[in-house]
């Protein structure tokens, strides 16, 4: 089996409008698809989103804001009944994403006019790549990146594990 990218990352959230303008106003991204609950009208095997149709058609269903081209964040409104939101690195699973730039200190600037706090300011990692941290309004996480020549990522980094894993 051969991925060719990333097609979307997916997260729920209670602050719809919050979020909206932090990816689309202060990170310059674009909605490329809005769903309504109406789309699911009379389609009683879509349970909630069914009934919501009927109840609340106007109500966004769904955001894929556009990462990158065929690449997306995609937000949902916060279920009924669902759970609060758990604190980063406080359970496992989910950690973070990271988006490439090809500047990131021109990147840096533009977050910082358009008033993103940065969390963690430029500086390359162990694996020789430009980094630095923002979190969107819900917390979540994400490093912005910038490869250079001697980015592990192009160069690699196996020994021991190829003899373990045969890969």
């Amino acid at each position: 089996m051969k991925f060719n990218e990333v097609m979307h990352l997916s997260f729920y959230t209670d602050r719809m409008e919050e979020m909206r303008d932090f990816y689309e106003n202060k990170l310059g991204l674009k909605a490329k698809i809005i769903m309504r609950y109406e789309a699911y009208k009379g389609q009683a095997s879509r349970g909630e989103w069914a009934k919501r149709a009927e109840t609340r058609p106007k109500d966004i269903a769904y955001i894929f804001i556009e990462l990158a081209p065929g690449q997306y964040l995609e937000l949902f409104p916060k279920a009924d009944g669902q759970k609060e939101y758990i604190e980063p690195n406080t359970h496992l699973g989910y950690s973070h994403f990271a988006l490439m730039v090809d500047d990131i200190h021109e990147a840096r600037e533009e977050l910082v006019k358009a008033g993103v706090e940065i969390d963690i300011e430029p500086n390359k990692g162990q694996s020789e790549t430009w980094q630095m941290w923002v979190h969107d309004p819900d917390g979540n996480k994400f490093e912005i990146m910038q490869y250079t020549k001697n980015s592990l990522q192009f160069k690699g980094n196996i020994d021991e594990d190829i003899k373990k894993y045969g890969k």
